[in-house]
């Protein structure tokens, strides 16, 4: 999906589709945020469909490791800044009001690793900033073998979708998420796989890397789908931040 299948990302997932989760973001960012929020630093930030709701209201930088991604997310939004960049280490020697990352934290697999994309987004914050993410899979919610499926068309090109989420060992914090692509073209069959790896932790590390890091983290905040939102202030020398 983030090489030579990048050109199937607008056909099987809709900009549109990301309304209500940008929106999400922005509504936390105003709500706990010490200070306005006029910039947001978006880590991961794949096609750019979250930022294609959230330029309307901010200004926004896309930072993301794959380069066709990020091709389709500036043809997408040309008014954003797009930076090539791996969100552990990446460093652009600015500091925004707020940094978001949406489900490209999937991808951290190790305590190193999402430890290090948390320590990105703080020294990417000023004062009183905040830094919005969410645990898509955790071990409290995990689901063996949990499959979706979609069906989408554009011209004469029909993609089926089929996603799968497996865990071949569950005393490791990693897990495979299968891709499989039914590709239709003129009604000529293609199939795809694709196989990536994601990170699973239990809530309760999220939290501890989240302050270890240096954020004062707001309570968990479980969105519509079960889906846990972590919101960490920066703190400000002024005021006080939450524990």
């Amino acid at each position: 999906m983030y090489g030579d299948l990048a050109w199937t990302w607008p056909i099987v997932s809709r900009p549109e589709h990301y309304t209500r989760e940008a929106e999400r973001f922005l509504q936390l960012m105003r709500q706990h945020a010490r200070l306005q929020i006029n910039t947001v630093l978006d880590l991961g930030c794949g096609g750019g469909h979250n930022d294609w709701t959230l330029k309307q209201h901010v200004q926004v930088t896309g930072v993301d490791v794959s380069e066709d991604m990020l091709e389709l997310a500036r043809k997408l939004n040309p008014q954003v800044e797009y930076v090539a960049g791996d969100m552990r280490s990446v460093r652009l020697g600015r500091a925004f009001d707020a940094v978001m990352a949406a489900d490209g934290i999937d991808y951290m697999l190790t305590e190193q690793d999402l430890c290090a994309a948390f320590g990105t987004a703080f020294v990417h914050l000023k004062p009183g900033g905040v830094f919005c993410t969410y645990a898509e899979v955790t071990r409290e919610n995990w689901q063996q073998n949990e499959t979706h499926a979609s069906v989408r068309t554009e011209g004469d090109t029909e993609i089926v979708f089929v996603e799968n989420r497996y865990d071949p060992n569950p005393a490791d914090t990693v897990y495979e998420n299968v891709f499989v692509y039914l590709i239709r073209r003129n009604g000529e069959l293609t199939v795809e796989t694709d196989r990536h790896l994601g990170g699973i932790f239990p809530l309760e590390r999220w939290r501890r890397l989240l302050r270890e890091v240096g954020f004062g983290v707001l309570p968990t905040d479980v969105d519509g789908e079960g889906i846990p939102w972590w919101v960490g202030v920066k703190p400000d020398p002024d005021t006080a931040a939450p524990a």
